[in-house]
C-alpha cells in the first residue's frame, strides 16, 4: 500500500524523519503514567458522531523495551501540575511506516480537519509485532499540527527507544 502527499510518495516499509515544533499546552490531568492536555492544534469537531474533548492523554514514562509514541511533553515527569502549562511536540524521531490508513470520506475522528489519510509508525529499531492491534503511533497527513516529515539521507541509524528533549 502507499500514499502520496504533495510530491512525497508513501509506502509501508518507509524510513521517515519526523519532527514537530513544540506548542504551549495547558495541563488538565496529570497520573504516575501519563499527563493529559489541551490539544494544541486540533478543534472539536461538532459534527461529529464521537465526542472527543480536546485533550489528548502523553505517557508520561514507558516501561523498557515499550515506546510511548511521537508527542512528549516537556517539562518531563514530576514537574506538571493541574492547569499549568507545558510544551508539547515531537522531537526528530526516526520512525517505520508499518502501516497506512486511507479514509474516503475522511475518518471521523472526534476533531477538526478530519483525517484522509493516516501512516501507522513505529520508531526505528523497535520491534514489529504485526499480529498486534495497537501497535504504533498516527500521523495525520491532514492534521493541523505542523508536522515535519523527511526522508533520511544515506542509511538510517537506529534510534534510542525513547528520544528526550534536548537539555536547555
Amino acid at each position: 500500500m502507499s500514499e502520496s502527499i504533495g510530491r512525497q510518495q508513501f509506502e509501508v516499509g518507509d524510513v521517515l524523519l519526523v519532527s514537530c515544533p513544540s506548542a504551549c499546552a495547558r495541563v488538565v490531568h496529570v497520573t504516575p503514567f501519563e499527563v493529559s492536555v489541551e490539544w494544541p492544534w486540533a478543534r472539536i469537531d461538532p459534527d461529529s458522531e464521537i465526542r472527543w474533548n480536546g485533550q489528548r492523554a502523553i505517557p508520561r514514562a514507558t516501561p523498557d523495551g515499550e515506546w510511548g509514541g511521537l508527542f512528549q511533553v516537556d517539562p518531563q515527569a514530576g514537574h506538571l501540575e493541574v492547569g499549568g502549562s507545558c510544551l508539547v511536540g515531537i522531537p526528530e524521531t526516526l520512525v517505520r511506516i508499518i502501516d497506512i490508513g486511507r479514509f474516503d470520506p475522511p475518518a471521523d475522528v472526534g476533531w477538526l480537519p478530519r483525517p484522509h489519510t493516516m501512516l501507522i509508525v513505529l520508531p526505528v529499531g523497535h520491534p514489529h509485532d504485526p499480529h498486534a492491534e495497537e501497535e504504533g503511533d498516527t500521523i495525520d497527513l491532514d492534521s493541523a499540527a505542523p508536522i515535519k516529515i523527511e526522508r533520511p539521507r544515506g542509511r538510517p541509524a537506529p534510534v534510542p527507544r525513547r528520544p528526550r528533549w534536548p537539555a536547555r
